[in-house]
């Protein structure tokens, strides 16, 4: 389920975006910093601060996650089932591993999102299908980076 492609992206993305709903449906999106591939069916997500995630995901499990590299435009949704995992929980520590590696002691993990994933679709800028002839992906990174004020890295 979570291809190589995916795991790539998720390397390439500075952030994912948590979209949950509540249980009237009213949906709700975050972004999350700290997030990591752990299997080829599961995503790990650190609940740093995210409370409306962590009861929406109590009341309704559905979820997606966003990857989208900024430069690119390129990236992938992921679609799928959620539990929230206290710390005190005696699967945490199973779960949390690859997001406490990450998050280090400056963020503070008050749980895990541990999202089963069902369901992957390829997410691609309008302008790639739109504008073919003239879209590539060096162009929209030249175009980010503009946008952006950044510039390449240095070989």
């Amino acid at each position: 389920m979570l291809t190589t492609d995916i795991v790539e992206s998720t390397r390439k993305s500075v952030l994912c975006w948590l979209a949950t709903a509540d249980a009237q449906g009213i949906p709700n999106v975050s972004p999350k910093e700290i997030f990591a591939v752990f299997d080829d069916e599961h995503l790990v997500i650190a609940n740093i601060a995210s409370p409306q995630s962590a009861a929406n995901i109590a009341a309704n499990p559905n979820v997606c996650v966003s990857l989208v590299d900024v430069f690119t435009q390129k990236g992938f949704k992921l679609t799928g089932k959620a539990l929230n995992i206290a710390p005190d929980a005696p699967a945490f520590a199973r779960w949390a591993g690859p997001v406490l590696e990450k998050a280090g002691p400056r963020f503070p993990v008050r749980s895990v999102f541990v999202v089963r994933v069902l369901a992957t679709a390829r997410i691609v800028a309008p302008s790639y299908w739109l504008h073919p002839e003239e879209t590539t992906e060096q162009k929209q990174i030249e175009g980010a980076y503009r946008a952006y004020g950044v510039r390449a890295p240095a070989d």
